[in-house]
C-alpha cells in the first residue's frame, strides 16, 4: 500500500532513536511509532527480501492478512518479525535510506531490532541459554575445567539431547572444540605479551581464537612477523560483547567493552593500531561501541574505532612498503573459493584477505557473497537451526562449485561450511602462514637467483 493510502509517513517520527543514552530509546510507545514507520518503508521498498526471514515474514503478513496496512500488525506479529533477524547487517548494507548514507528517512533495521530486544531484556532475568551463549569466556572456562570432557560430550547423542531440552541448543549443531590451552597462555610462553604501551599494532585475538582455535592467532602473528609488523599481545582481553548484545543485553556489552577499552586504550593513545581477527569483533569496535557506550567510555570508543583494522586490511595498507614480503615458499596447485563474511561487508573496507591471497600466492580466487546463515548464535538454537541451513544454502552451493580450497575471515562461518558443505575454510592468515612455510602447501616455490650476480 502506498504512503498516501496508508497515511503512514516514511519520515522519522518523534520516536526515532538509535542511541541508548537517549530517554526516547527506552520508551515502548516511541519505539512502536518507529516500528510502524519502518515496516511501512520496508513494505514499500522490498529491496531486502532475500536476506533473513524478517522481511519475507513482514511482507507475507501485509500481503496475505492485512491488505498492506501496517497499522493492523499485532504485537505477536512484530515479535515474529524481530525474532527472525539475526543481525547479519546486510539489509543495512543494501538499504538506500540509512543514517550512514545521510538519507532523510534515517532507517536502520538492525538497530531497530536491537532497540526492540534491549527494551524486552531490560530488568529481566536472562534465560539459562542466553547466559551460556552470551558469555563465551565463562563457558570456555567451564569447558576447560572438564579437561577435555566437554569436547567429548558435545559429540555424545544423549548429552546433546539433554542440551537441546535444557539449553535449547540444537542436537545436530556442530559445536567448536575448546582448546586445552588459551591463545593468551601460548603468547605468554612465547614472550609475546607486552606490558609496554609502545607497539606498531596490538592483536585483539577474539574470544573464539582465545578459546577454540588458537592456531589462527599464531598464524596471524607469523604472517605479521614475515612482513616486519610489530604486534603486541595484551593480557586479559574479553569477548567483544556481540553475543550478549544480540540478545538485547546492553549491560553486559558495556561491561565487556569497558574492560577491553581499559586494556587497549593505553596502546591506542600511543598510536597503535588494533588488529581484530574476527570481522564481527572489528565491526563491534568500529561501529557499535561508539554508539552504544556512554560518557567517557563513548569518547574512548571513538578513538578505538579509528584504530581498528582487520589484519589483512593492515597488511594491504603496507603492500607498497619495502618490508612487505611477497616471497612465499609454497603455494597450492588449486584455485581458492573465498567467502565474504557479512560483518566484513558491513564495515565496507573491502575483502583484503582475499586480495592478499591473490597478490601473494597468485592463486585464482572466486568470491562468494551470500550469507552462510550461522550469524552468531542463530545457527545454534533449536528454533533457528533449520532456518540457518536454508539461508546458507546458496553460499554452500556456490563454494562447492568454485574451488577445492576454501577461505573465509569468519571462524563461525567456517564451522557452518564444515557442517553443511563438507569443507572447513581456512582463515586468510592461515593460508598466508602456510604459504610462507616450505612445507605448507604441496607446490614448492623456488627462489630465482638474483639477476646479474657473478659467480666466483
Amino acid at each position: 500500500m502506498s504512503e498516501e493510502n496508508a497515511n503512514v509517513s516514511y519520515y522519522p517520527t518523534d520516536g526515532l532513536s538509535y542511541d541508548p543514552t537517549d530517554s526516547r530509546y527506552w520508551d515502548p510507545q516511541m519505539l512502536s511509532k518507529e516500528i510502524e514507520r519502518v515496516f511501512e518503508v520496508c513494505h514499500g521498498c522490498r529491496m531486502c527480501f532475500k536476506f533473513c526471514d524478517s522481511f519475507p515474514n513482514l511482507f507475507s503478513l501485509l500481503d496475505n492478512q492485512y491488505d498492506g496496512d501496517v497499522r493492523r500488525i499485532t504485537p505477536a506479529d512484530t515479535q515474529n518479525v524481530m525474532d527472525a533477524c539475526f543481525q547479519c547487517k546486510l539489509c543495512e548494507v543494501q538499504c538506500p535510506y540509512t543514517p550512514r548514507d545521510e538519507h532523510e528517512f534515517q532507517l536502520d533495521f538492525p538497530k531497530l531490532v536491537h532497540r526492540f530486544k534491549a527494551i524486552q531484556a531490560k530488568g529481566k532475568v536472562k534465560p539459562l541459554r542466553d547466559r551460556v551463549l552470551g558469555d563465551p569466556d565463562s563457558s570456555a572456562q567451564l569447558a576447560r575445567a572438564s579437561f577435555g570432557m566437554a569436547n567429548v560430550m558435545n559429540r555424545v547423542k544423549a548429552h546433546r539431547l539433554f542440551m537441546e531440552k535444557f539449553l535449547g541448543i540444537h542436537r545436530d549443531k556442530l559445536l567448536p572444540d575448546f582448546s586445552a590451552s588459551t591463545f593468551e597462555k601460548w603468547a605468554s610462553t612465547q614472550g609475546k605479551i607486552k606490558e609496554s604501551e609502545n607497539s606498531e599494532t596490538v592483536l585483539f585475538q577474539t574470544c573464539y581464537v582465545q578459546h577454540n582455535e588458537p592456531q589462527i592467532g599464531r598464524d596471524t602473528l607469523e604472517v605479521l612477523e614475515q612482513n616486519k609488523v610489530e604486534c603486541a599481545c595484551v593480557k586479559g582481553l574479553k569477548c567483544c560483547g556481540m553475543p550478549a548484545w544480540e540478545q538485547g543485553d546492553l549491560e553486559s556489552l558495556r561491561r565487556h567493552a569497558k574492560h577491553n577499552l581499559d586494556c587497549l586504550m593505553p596502546f591506542v593513545e600511543n598510536g597503535s593500531k588494533v588488529l581484530a581477527i574476527n570481522p564481527t569483533c572489528a565491526m563491534m569496535m568500529r561501529q557499535e561501541y561508539p554508539e552504544l557506550l556512554e560518557g567517557e567510555d563513548r569518547q574512548r570508543a571513538v578513538k578505538l574505532a579509528e584504530a581498528v583494522n582487520d589484519p589483512s586490511e593492515y597488511l594491504w595498507n603496507i603492500r607498497n612498503e619495502s618490508r612487505f614480503n611477497p616471497n612465499i615458499k609454497s603455494k597450492p596447485d588449486e584455485s581458492i573459493s573465498y567467502h565474504a563474511p557479512c560483518h566484513l561487508r558491513a564495515q565496507r573496507v573491502g575483502f583484503k584477505g582475499r586480495d592478499l591471497i591473490k597478490k601473494i600466492l597468485g592463486a585464482p580466487i572466486k568470491t562468494v557473497m551470500e550469507c552462510c546463515g550461522h550469524d552468531g548464535t542463530y545457527a545454534m538454537k533449536v528454533e533457528s537451526f533449520e532456518a540457518s541451513k536454508r539461508i546458507g544454502q546458496k553460499a554452500f552451493s556456490a563454494m562447492q562449485k568454485n574451488a577445492p580450497i576454501w577461505s573465509t575471515d569468519c571462524p563461525l562461518a567456517a564451522l557452518q561450511f564444515e557442517q553443511h558443505a563438507g569443507i572447513k575454510p581456512m582463515h586468510p592468515m592461515s593460508i598466508l602462514a602456510k604459504a610462507y612455510r616450505s612445507d605448507g602447501f604441496p607446490n614448492k616455490v623456488i627462489e630465482a637467483e638474483p639477476p646479474n650476480e657473478k659467480k666466483e
